[in-house]
């Protein structure tokens, strides 16, 4: 029975991880990911590194949707001016650009951090 919930937290835990790798193109894989992860880190026989890593796809889950959401508040005066109509609404959308870029970047350092420990079998933390 121990063996069969190793393997079924692994499975999570790498659909997870790939969740998290095509959340890079649309954020509700990063909402997949998260509750997939949520799964194995609500099990109390899940062994110390998989808990890790579950904890951490939550948290760079998290983390990337909050950074999402503040990137997509730039781009909310595109509703109502074209975007060459003011100034000030071409500098709200270069800032919205470069925060999403940053939130993409930091989803994309988390997974390769995250794969990398998690292929050798190690704590992510």
């Amino acid at each position: 029975m121990g063996q069969d919930q190793l393997k079924q937290h692994r499975r999570y835990i790498t659909i997870s991880y790939v969740c998290m790798f095509l959340a890079l193109v649309s954020i509700i894989f990063a909402a997949v990911a998260y509750f997939l992860a949520r799964k194995v880190a609500m099990a109390e026989s899940a062994e110390v590194w998989i808990n890790s890593h579950a904890l951490w796809i939550m948290h760079s889950a998290v983390l990337f949707l909050l950074m999402s959401a503040f990137a997509a508040l730039w781009f909310i005066p595109l509703i109502f001016f074209v975007w060459n109509s003011a100034l000030w609404v071409t500098a709200l959308t270069i800032a919205g650009v470069v925060f999403a870029a940053i939130a993409w970047l930091y989803l994309l350092n988390t997974w390769i951090k995250g794969m990398s420990k998690y292929l050798k079998k190690k704590a992510v933390f």
